[in-house]
């Protein structure tokens, strides 16, 4: 039997993990920013550090790996591939794979091939797969793009909501008190005139006073719901592009707006557009580290059948529960 390795290099941390092929997770190692599109040297540092790392805590060589699989932030386009395959290749495994990180993302969330996974963290993203293989992304690349939300935007949401309530031109929110408490404000003008002389951009940490509010705060509950709608749409668009309006699938939600969202008022409305477009699908919240998606690849890009064991392994390894998600997740 022999072992693999699974990387999530994110645009604050990467993670990689080494285990046998039952699943059994004998190494893991932590660094930071995996993204090349931040810093190419600095990407290739991290992932390396932290590929090291594991396979030193797991007490085996490169040469002992099967098959590594890198899921990495910014692997989306051709010109971003050109970068990190020679990257990839010069750590010297013998079989490797490099995918975006929204693919190990939906791995690590359904036990089928072919599905569909939202991604909500600081920013947005929906990639999906259907039966025959085929694959399509969805968004990523910002609201220029058509993107809405994620907790960057969201942010920039909760703070025009509280000057355009201040101004008159939206109704009064209970978001107006917790902003000022957050940025250390006496009132809405000395915050306002304040961040302006500082050219300042409001922190992503004000995305979470969205869920504070919104029992409460009609102008809360529309921007989650807008960001539900928003993200419902992306899915659709996959799902009918992909032809697999009937088929029975999960839809993976992943990222800290999802699982800290998790039935109020943004999965609802994700769910409404997904349904509209295809019923039989699945809502489901992603519970394992992404970092788990890459090890079931890398396993099925070996040749190997994941067998029940498998995923109990990986369970009882490497599960996550939503407080645990920061709110900056890519």
């Amino acid at each position: 039997m022999g072992y693999y390795l699974g990387v999530d290099g994110g645009g604050s941390k990467t993670l990689a993990i080494v285990s046998d092929g039952m699943g059994r997770i004998l190494g893991r190692g932590r660094s930071g920013c995996g993204n090349h599109q931040v810093g190419a040297a600095l990407a290739d540092r991290n992932i390396r550090k932290a590929a090291e790392d594991a396979l030193a805590e797991a007490g085996i060589g490169k040469e002992e790996i099967n098959f590594a699989l890198f899921g990495l932030a910014g692997a989306d386009r051709e010109a971003d591939f050109r970068i990190l395959r020679p990257m990839i290749a010069s750590m010297g495994f013998a079989k490797t794979d490099i995918v975006c990180d929204t693919v190990i993302g939906m791995r690590a969330g359904t036990k089928q091939s072919d599905g569909v996974v939202l991604i909500c963290g600081s920013g947005t993203n929906c990639y999906g797969m259907n039966s025959r293989g085929d694959e399509l992304q969805v968004g990523g690349f910002g609201y220029a793009y058509g993107d809405f939300g994620g907790g960057n935007e969201l942010a920039v949401e909760v703070f025009r909501s509280v000057i355009r309530s201040w101004e008159g031109r939206e109704a009064e929110t209970a978001l107006t008190q917790l902003t000022l408490e957050a940025l250390g404000y006496p009132d809405v003008e000395r915050m306002f005139h304040g961040t302006l002389d500082e050219c300042g951009r409001p922190p992503h940490t004000l995305a979470k006073l969205l869920f504070e509010a919104s029992p409460t705060d009609a102008v809360a509950r529309e921007i989650l719901q807008r960001q539900g709608t928003e993200l419902g749409k992306a899915a659709s668009a996959v799902i009918r592009k992909l032809g697999m309006e009937e088929d029975a699938f999960d839809v993976v939600l992943a990222g800290s707006v999802l699982s800290r969202g998790k039935g109020d008022f943004v999965v609802p409305f994700v769910e409404r557009e997904v349904k509209a477009a295809a019923p039989r699908a699945r809502m489901r919240v992603l519970e394992l580290e992404p970092a788990a998606g890459a090890l079931l690849l890398a396993m099925e890009r070996d040749g190997l059948i994941v067998e029940a064991e498998v995923y109990e392994q990986l369970e009882q390894s490497l599960s996550v529960k939503a407080r645990d998600i920061e709110w900056a997740m890519d």
